[in-house]
């Protein structure tokens, strides 16, 4: 089945969007996107699209490859198969069938992704033995690093290909490509450009994540861990996890997120992809998570994976992972008192204030990512009842987070919100209280917690949104005095 032109369309976009510039040069190619024709089959004229690979070595030199057919010296590539699934997918087919190297010697740039470093039109003069006119190429051109330290060795396609070369970026024959190699800053060492999570509870149990079951995806019906892909938008591979995390299972909020190891698996074009995997605790019920990617996600123990369709690598970073951190049986255990045989759990009581400026506006805060709670999420100003009232807590943490003076005779009980965040976790009670008055303007005073303060309009609340603060905002406009979550 060819490539669809809307799907090319959208990389020449994504090009265009680094290289405005040159949209007058690929004009010809957006025409042939624009026609009922696979702009990718080589009877394709005036022009049709070819893919080639350019393979940067950790000194930094770019192999070359000299075509017998013109002589000249050029990065491998060439004409695209029916069965190639992707531009990249072809432009590694090319590399192996010309030079002898797999896939698996290769790995994606943070700079490019899979993106094209460079898009080169050119002329290709007839060739009267083939039938085939002049016309013009479009080459597509896939960045790679080589995944290990020395270059592998280069097996030549004798009928096409009469020699090899490891060239200098200021050698490179092409010099459009050249340009962007050397504005690119190239050190050819690889790095992760993906991010996984390896979600435990502290107790011995980790979080599966059972993919889709169809083709072109990584996995395919296999168990396996939450993540995904850096994008060029990404400022760092925690961002990507987030963003992942966000996309695949919203309501997903982990804690002590850290990176913990680097692991290699193999993309579905057989790439070498390094992974940087973080740790992140959780303690819920999975089937109360909304699920957007995937079908399902478990808890497992390390005794069961062998009976999982797991990648080896994935099984032995969970065991290992195990063996480093045994489960502490007391670690966030529920207080509980006993009274006439029967088991009552205390409840914690937390305090959160609703306040909204003259338009309308709730006042919200975006908390600090390290912050164990909805890191990188915005909540109400609120905090935890010590040995004092609610309402006392209520008018110091006000003071004490964003410098607001508050007179308890000024505050209403709004709503309440009783909440158990996971499984196992303590139930609290929490309590929002509506100020009708106060004095000062909100501003950052415990920064480790909270980096900013911002009016939203109800209807427009941000995205990453604690959720019991949402249903609390909805419900007090509502004039709903209670509401529950998680039980």
């Amino acid at each position: 089945m060819p490539l669809s032109s809307s799907s090319i369309r959208k990389t020449v976009e994504t090009y265009l969007g680094r290289h405005p510039g040159e949209l007058d040069a690929l004009a010809g190619l957006l025409a042939a996107l624009d026609r009922p024709v696979d702009v990718t089959a080589r009877t394709t004229l005036p022009g049709h699209i070819t893919c080639s690979a350019v393979i940067v070595d950790r000194q930094g030199r770019v192999l070359h490859i000299q075509h017998r057919a013109t002589g000249l010296m050029l990065t491998p590539g060439g004409h695209i198969e029916p069965e190639d699934r992707t531009l990249l997918a072809a432009a590694l087919r090319e590399v192996a069938e010309e030079a002898g190297i797999p896939p698996g010697a290769l790995c994606l740039t943070r700079q490019m992704l899979d993106s094209p470093v460079d898009i080169d039109v050119h002329d290709i003069d007839a060739n009267p033995s083939k039938a085939e006119p002049a016309h013009q190429h479009y080459d597509f051109r896939y960045l790679f690093y080589l995944a290990g330290e020395e270059p592998p060795a280069v097996t030549l396609q004798d009928e096409e290909v009469s020699s090899a070369e490891w060239l200098a970026l200021s050698e490179v024959t092409s010099l459009t490509l050249r340009e962007k190699l050397l504005q690119a800053r190239l050190d050819g060492q690889p790095e992760p450009v993906n991010a996984s999570a390896l979600i435990h509870d502290g107790q011995g149990r980790y979080l599966l994540h059972l993919r889709d079951h169809k083709p072109g995806i990584w996995q395919p019906g296999a168990f396996d861990l939450l993540g995904g892909g850096r994008s060029h938008e990404d400022r760092s591979l925690e961002d990507t996890l987030l963003r992942e995390l966000s996309e695949e299972v919203p309501d997903l909020r982990l804690e002590d997120l850290e990176p913990y190891a680097v692991e290699t698996a193999t993309s579905v074009d057989g790439l070498s992809v390094p992974i940087l995997v973080f740790t992140g605790r959780w303690r819920g019920n999975p089937d109360r998570l909304r699920l957007h990617e995937g079908v399902l996600l478990r808890w497992f123990t390390p005794d069961v994976l062998d009976r999982l369709r797991l990648s080896p690598g994935t099984r032995d970073l969970i065991r290992r992972h195990a063996a480093e951190n045994p489960p502490d049986d007391k670690q966030d255990a529920v207080p509980a008192v006993w009274d006439g045989g029967s088991r009552t759990v205390v409840q914690g009581v937390g305090v959160h204030l609703h306040i909204e400026d003259a338009e309308g506006r709730v006042l919200l805060g975006l908390r600090h990512p390290d912050s164990k709670y909805a890191g990188d999420t915005w909540h109400y100003l609120a905090g935890r009842c010590e040995q004092e009232s609610a309402l006392t807590c209520l008018v110091r943490e006000a003071e004490e987070e964003a410098g607001l003076l508050i007179d308890p005779a000024d505050v209403e009980l709004a709503h309440v919100v009783h909440v158990v965040d996971s499984l196992g976790a303590l139930p609290l009670m929490q309590l929002v209280f509506r100020a009708r008055r106060w004095k000062g303007e909100p501003e950052v005073l415990e920064s480790d917690k909270c980096l900013a303060w911002k009016w939203w309009p109800r209807n427009e609340l941000p995205d990453r949104l604690v959720p019991y603060t949402r249903t609390a905002i909805a419900a007090i406009a509502e004039g709903r005095p209670y509401s529950q979550m998680g039980w």
